[in-house]
C-alpha cells in the first residue's frame, strides 16, 4: 500500500501526524479535524442565496484546495505548516466577496498558526486579533452582517489558544519522556559498566592463577606426575571458588528492591498520565529472597498496565498476615479476558517455586486486580528449592 501511496502522503519525521503515532494515537486523529468542513455545506441554508450554481462551483473548486492545504499542515514539517496556514486564510480572503462558506477556511487558517513554536503565546494572540481585524474589515465592506464576523471572531479567539495550549503540553511531554529515557539509558549503561568492572575485578586474577597453573602442570606431567597433579588438583579448586563467587555476584545482580521497583513503576506510570496509590508502609520488607520476587512480580504487573490497561489509576498494597506476604495490584483500566502470556506464565512459576501463588482477575469496580502471595517463612527455615522443569514444559 505504501507503495501505490504518492510521496507528499507519506507524513515527514516532525510532523503533526507522525508525532500523533510515536505518542500512540492513531493517525485518524489528525485527520478527524476535517470534519468540521461540514460548515461549509450548511453556511448556504443561513444566506439568502442559498444553494445555488455559484456556491456550487465555488465549493467544487475551493474546498479540494483546501483538503491539500490541510493534508499539507499535517504532513509536513512544522517550518512549514506556516504556508498552509496563511495558504487557508488567503483562500478564504479571495473568496470574501462571493462565497460565505469560506469563513470556515478562515478558521482552520488561524488555528493552524498556533502550531508554529513561537516565543511568547503573546505574539500569537496579536497575530490573530490582526488577521481577525483585517478579516472584520474586509467583511463588512463586502456587506457581511456584524453577527456572522463576530460569530468567527469568537471561533478564532477560543479554539485557537486552547490549540495552542494543546500543542505546547504534547511538545513538553514529549521532552519529558525523552528526558525519561535518556535518564534509564544512562543507569542501564552505568550499571553494565559497573557489572564489567565487578567481573573483571572478580575474575582477572582468577583466570590468570588458571592460566598459570595449567601451563605448570602441562610442564610437569612428564617429570614429576605426582606434583601436575596437585596443581591440577588446586586448578579444580580455584576453578569452583571461581563459579561459587560469580553465582554470589549474579544473584546479587538479579536481586530487585520493591521499593525501587513501586518509585520506577511511579514514574513509568505517571509519564503516561496514570496516578499511582502505594500503600506498603506498614508491611515491612519482606526477606531479601521473597523481595526480589515480588518486585519481579510488580515490574511485569506495570509493564502490563503501560502497554495493555488504558487506565487512569493504579492502586498498589503490599500486606502481611501470620502466614502470607501478599502484593496487590490493581487498576481501573478496561479488563476483559486476561490471557497469560509469557510475563504472566513467568510470574507465577517465580511464585509457586517458593510455595506461593498468582491470582488475576476482575477488579471490584472495574480493571484488573493482581494478587501474587507468598508463605512468611520462619528466620531460620529454609524456602523450597525451585522444582525443575522437564523437557516438555514450556520455557519461559
Amino acid at each position: 500500500m505504501s507503495r501505490v501511496m504518492p510521496q507528499w502522503l507519506h507524513p515527514a519525521p516532525d510532523s503533526l501526524l507522525a508525532c500523533a503515532v510515536r505518542r500512540g494515537r492513531p493517525a485518524w486523529t489528525e485527520w478527524v479535524h476535517l470534519g468540521w468542513t461540514v460548515w461549509v455545506f450548511i453556511v448556504p441554508a443561513f444566506t439568502p442565496q442559498g444553494y445555488d450554481l455559484q456556491w456550487l462551483v465555488l465549493t467544487a473548486v475551493s474546498w479540494p484546495v483546501f483538503v491539500a492545504l490541510y493534508a499539507m499542515a499535517i504532513l509536513c514539517p512544522p517550518r512549514q505548516v506556516a504556508w498552509a496556514a496563511a495558504g487557508m486564510c488567503l483562500l478564504s480572503l479571495c473568496l470574501l466577496p462571493w462565497y460565505p462558506s469560506g469563513m470556515s477556511y478562515f478558521v482552520f487558517g488561524c488555528v493552524f498558526f498556533g502550531v508554529l513554536r513561537w516565543r511568547r503565546a503573546l505574539h500569537y494572540i496579536l497575530l490573530l486579533m490582526a488577521l481577525c481585524l483585517f478579516y472584520i474589515v474586509l467583511g463588512r465592506m463586502f456587506g457581511y452582517p456584524w453577527s456572522a464576523l463576530a460569530w468567527v471572531l469568537a471561533t478564532v479567539l477560543v479554539i485557537s489558544p486552547v490549540m495552542l495550549v494543546q500543542r505546547t503540553n504534547e511538545r513538553m511531554d514529549a521532552a519529558l519522556r525523552l528526558s525519561h529515557d535518556e535518564v534509564r539509558r544512562l543507569a542501564a549503561t552505568g550499571e553494565r559498566e559497573r557489572i564489567g568492572r565487578d567481573l573483571h575485578d572478580l575474575l582477572g586474577h582468577t583466570l590468570s592463577l588458571v592460566a598459570l597453573k595449567a601451563d605448570l602442570a602441562g610442564r610437569l606431567v612428564g617429570n614429576d606426575p605426582q606434583a601436575a597433579q596437585r596443581e591440577i588438583a588446586e586448578l579444580g579448586q580455584v576453578a569452583r571458588d571461581a563459579l561459587a563467587q560469580v553465582r554470589h555476584a549474579v544473584t546479587g545482580i538479579r536481586a530487585a528492591s520493591l521499593a525501587a521497583e513501586a518509585a520506577t513503576a511511579r514514574l513509568l506510570l505517571e509519564t503516561d498520565g496514570v496516578s499511582m496509590e502505594l500503600d506498603m508502609d506498614d508491611a515491612g520488607v519482606p526477606p531479601p529472597h521473597l523481595e526480589t520476587v515480588l518486585a519481579l512480580c510488580l515490574r511485569e504487573a506495570v509493564t502490563n498496565i503501560h502497554r495493555h490497561a488504558r487506565a487512569n489509576r493504579v492502586h498498589l498494597r503490599l500486606q502481611r498476615d501470620a502466614r502470607h506476604w501478599q502484593l496487590h495490584v490493581e487498576d481501573d483500566g478496561r479488563g476483559g479476558v486476561i490471557r497469560a502470556g509469557n510475563g504472566l506464565d513467568g510470574m507465577g512459576e517465580r511464585l509457586r517455586a517458593l510455595g506461593g501463588s498468582l491470582r488475576v482477575e476482575p477488579a471490584p469496580r472495574r480493571g484488573t486486580l493482581l494478587v501474587a502471595e507468598l508463605p512468611c517463612w520462619d528466620a531460620g527455615a529454609h524456602a523450597p528449592q525451585p522444582v525443575a522443569r522437564d523437557a516438555s514444559t514450556r520455557p519461559v
